[in-house]
């Protein structure tokens, strides 16, 4: 009916909108409810609310831990191509880092871990924004953890 010979895409949606910064609130959760848990597990009293509080808050830590990975591995892989990877060739070892401590952040429940990741991330974000040619600046995000973020400068309507 339509004769169509050849089709191709850069990945699996060519839709050409990637933005990091999913996973940089993913990040930011993830050290915010390490806080938490960190304070839930304070507490003497662990009666069953206590329990099940802490039980969600790990459970959702995860989740966020997972996004960071899949959201990252899209991006990696479906938006870095050669001409961006021969120009941040770091970026295949920064990726593996975010992983790595994206694991981590689910294995444990040490802030340092959801600091660090943060930090990998933005360095991703950085080299992300610089293949589009758009400049960023570092900002405090607005929320608990209050942590800085990195955030593309644009262009005004």
């Amino acid at each position: 009916m339509f004769n169509i010979k050849k089709v191709q895409a850069h990945c699996d949606i060519p839709c050409k909108v990637y933005d990091p910064s999913v996973i940089q609130y993913s990040a930011l959760s993830i050290v915010r409810f390490i806080d938490l848990i960190n304070e839930e597990i304070k507490d003497a009293n662990m009666n069953s609310n206590n329990i099940s509080q802490l039980t969600r808050l790990i459970s959702v830590k995860e989740q966020h831990a997972k996004e960071v990975k899949t959201e990252v591995a899209t991006i990696w892989g479906d938006y870095f191509k050669e001409p961006q990877i021969s120009k941040y060739p770091e970026i295949h070892e920064l990726v593996h880092s975010i992983m790595q401590l994206a694991s981590k952040c689910k294995q444990e429940n040490i802030r340092e871990n959801g600091v660090e990741l943060l930090k990998n991330i933005n360095k991703f974000t950085e080299i992300f924004w610089s293949t589009k040619e758009i400049k960023t600046e570092k900002k405090f995000s607005p929320y608990p953890p209050e942590l800085v973020i990195v955030c593309p400068i644009l262009k005004s309507a």
